[in-house]
């Protein structure tokens, strides 16, 4: 069983109907009885909770809460092995018992063969028996679940939250979409997750993630590596060795000038913090060469606060910060180098955003869009397509539903279709920030990063991640191949400083300085 954390999570991650058509091609192409394959989750199911409830179940209280479909069947069979075991089983299961089918049918069946207790729609003796709980099993509902739920599931899931009793949760918690993470009102807080031979996409990203818990991955005997699937359709989770391979190589004599030059276009009357920390972000990921070009009266400042990367001031508009009369010269600069950074710190002043159209619009160099410069494409997103670069986005829900007209709900409400979605109508390689940060691009490919934590959520990190990318570009990776490094690196240097520092300490510089040991950690995985 593969633990998902930074550096060891599986290769894909998959819809419901995606992981239905996997069940049924084991049965139908490799002639696996399905029976077999809930046997086997089952067992995986029973092991992780013999695990948590100490490594011996003998007298243990188990709660397990089953539905009528095959979660509840997973359930029904997991029981089974731990009462073998030694452990005290208690099965309440909620639905028509009569509607029960197929193989969740075949396992009720030898549960009550085998006398094992189990109570019928019971929701009072439930809230007795989960005090005496040792661990409760979530086999309620599945992947199965598309919208609001129904009595008695959300009392049920309630009963449980109100417990405090450690959960175990089946393929993934009550309660949660397995497409889109949604929340439909309330779901189990699992403590473990075990998932069956791929991640839901639901596990990864968007409002469910605070629900799964240490997250597992089960092998429960479906054929990996078929030939036949459409693997294109599937979102990649990428690993740190994954990563490591899109690095780009440093031969033994390289100069600076192999590793690319970064313009950053970057700042404001009180906002220089933005640039550098998009400079430290870029010189810490490897770029050769980083520039930033400011507004004239902050040059001086920015000249302090900066060593490594060079600083030249241009003209500025009215609110010292870039405008109309800035884009001449930002545009000489730009199209010198390799790559640029365009918006953090910029601010919104009418003519700034007058400055940010025109400069996209003319833009031929890779480049990488954040922060305010995002404010001012949604003012016009038809300087994406104007533009002749390869363009990388990087908002965070809020900045993406500003951009689409709609709310920051509605976007985290199918985080992967949103990016998708606009990736191909703009054709711009889309980050969309958050937990279980969604890159997509405009060839359609997708991936869900694994890597970060709660401590990033601070002032600047976001600044850095533009950096990172930003030098990434310059170095000639692809947009697509830039804001996956820059994704997975950023996270994992994130939790490299969350362990030193704990999340509520950790500020962007952390995440900036923690860069070079995050590269460290992935180039250390065996290839």
């Amino acid at each position: 069983m593969k633990t998902c954390k930074p550096g060891f999570p599986v290769s894909y991650a998959v819809t419901a109907e995606q992981m239905r058509d996997l069940d049924r091609k084991a049965t139908e192409k490799y002639g696996i009885p399905s029976l077999i394959l809930m046997e086997n989750a089952g067992l995986a199911i029973a092991d992780e909770a013999v695990r948590m409830v100490g490594g011996d179940p003998y007298c243990k209280c188990i709660v397990i809460v089953a539905g009528q479909g095959n979660n509840g069947g997973d359930g029904f069979a997991a029981a089974r092995h731990l009462e073998n075991a030694g452990a005290t089983t208690y099965i309440f299961y909620f639905g028509d018992r009569e509607a029960a089918k197929g193989d969740a049918l075949t396992n009720i069946e030898i549960a009550e063969k085998m006398k094992l207790d189990i109570f019928n729609n019971d929701l009072e003796r439930l809230k007795r028996y989960l005090r005496g709980a040792d661990l409760v099993v979530d086999a309620l509902l599945g992947t199965g679940i598309k919208g609001e739920l129904r009595e008695p599931y959300r009392d049920v899931i309630e009963l449980i939250r109100e417990s405090g009793r450690k959960v175990l949760s089946v393929d993934i918690p009550s309660g949660v979409n397995a497409d889109t993470g949604v929340v439909y009102g309330t779901a189990v807080g699992a403590d473990v997750t075990v998932t069956f031979a791929m991640p839901k996409i639901g596990l990864l990203t968007g409002a469910g993630v605070e629900y799964v818990g240490e997250l597992k991955v089960a092998d429960i005997s479906i054929p990996g590596n078929d030939e036949d699937d459409e693997e294109e359709n599937l979102a990649v989770v990428p690993d740190g060795y994954d990563v490591a391979k899109r690095l780009p190589l440093r031969w033994i004599n390289s100069n600076k000038g192999n590793f690319g030059h970064l313009t950053i276009v970057a700042g404001s009357v009180g906002m220089t913090g933005a640039a550098t920390l998009a400079a430290d972000g870029a010189l810490r990921i490897g770029t050769g060469l980083v520039t930033l070009l400011v507004p004239e009266s902050l040059n001086d400042i920015m000249e302090v606060k900066v060593t490594e990367a060079m600083t030249i001031p241009v003209p500025q508009g009215k609110a010292r910060a870039f405008g109309m009369a800035s884009l001449s010269k930002v545009l000489e600069y730009v199209g010198m180098w390799d790559a640029a950074v365009i918006g953090p710190g910029f601010g919104r002043d009418e003519d700034t955003i007058e400055f940010t159209l025109e400069l996209i619009r003319r833009l031929e160099r890779p480049a990488i869009i954040d922060a305010d410069a995002l404010y001012a494409v949604s003012k016009d997103l038809s300087v994406l397509k104007d533009s002749k670069a390869s363009i990388v986005i990087t908002p965070h829900p809020g900045e993406m539903a500003r951009l689409l007209g709609t709310t920051a709900a509605e976007v985290q409400s199918n985080r992967l279709e949103v990016a998708k979605s606009f990736a191909n109508e703009h054709g711009v390689t889309v980050l969309l920030k958050g937990a279980g940060t969604v890159v997509s691009s405009p060839d359609d490919y997708t991936c869900i990063n694994t890597t970060g934590n709660p401590g990033m959520a601070t002032g600047g990190t976001g600044d850095v991640l533009s950096g990172m990318i930003g030098g990434l570009l310059a170095q000639k990776l692809n947009a697509t191949n830039a804001a996956v490094v820059g994704a997975y690196l950023h996270g994992l240097a994130g939790d490299i400083a969350a362990k030193k520092l704990g999340e509520a300490a950790l500020i962007a510089s952390d995440v900036a300085d923690s860069i070079g040991e995050a590269i460290q950690e992935i180039l250390r995985e065996p290839f």
